[in-house]
């Protein structure tokens, strides 16, 4: 069990990053909205596991990438449910669909930004914690550890208001080219974790 709920994990990790990329592609908000709710639900799964493999002298690691992961999940679950609930069904005031609408850059895009930033923290100490084997496991390492460094720029980048320009709410084409690319990095990382766990199972 303890190696089976981590690769269903790191499944639901590659499926949902890879039709969160389709969706993206396809300029359809909600079905990204509803896909990124599963993403932090099999990375938590996966973490799990890359935790109960930790030896002792990286437990602090996998402890303190475990907790940036619930903060993650929180976060992301905050803003994904109010678009695909309130946002979508509308009846908001002006001012309550600018701070709630993500794609007018408002307080739930900036939370978003928080809650990856808060995931890039959490797969940089996973990565920490993670006994490299063999090649694929030294590839997902480095991945993880490198991705932590998303977190300066998910962290900053909202404090300098240089996403002002998404208020009128058309889609920003430079931002879902980054998406995708995000999604092209982050996708290895889900396929190489199922092959960790189904390696050790």
């Amino acid at each position: 069990m303890n190696r089976i709920i981590p690769r269903i994990g790191a499944m639901i990790v590659t499926v949902s990053v890879f039709l969160f990329a389709v969706c993206l592609i396809a300029n359809f908000p909600f079905g990204s909205y509803f896909v990124c709710m599963f993403l932090p639900i099999g990375y938590i799964m996966m973490a799990a596991g890359l935790h109960d493999e930790s030896c002792e002298n990286r437990r602090v690691a996998a402890n303190t990438g475990m907790a940036f992961a619930v903060v993650y999940a929180v976060l992301i679950f905050l803003v994904y449910f109010a678009q695909t609930t309130s946002v979508r069904q509308g009846g908001l005031s002006e001012q309550a669909q600018g701070l709630l609408d993500f794609q007018r850059g408002g307080l739930m895009f900036n939370y978003d930004l928080l809650g990856y930033g808060m995931m890039a923290l959490s797969t940089f100490f996973m990565g920490l914690s993670v006994q490299a084997d063999g090649k694929a496991d030294k590839w997902m390492k480095a991945l993880l550890m490198i991705h932590g460094g998303f977190f300066f720029g998910c962290f900053i980048m909202p404090m300098t208001g240089v996403f002002a320009s998404m208020s009128d709410g058309k889609t920003n084409i430079a931002g879902t080219a980054a998406l995708v690319a995000w999604c092209a990095y982050f996708l290895p990382i889900g396929m190489l974790a199922y092959r960790h766990f189904e390696k050790k199972s």
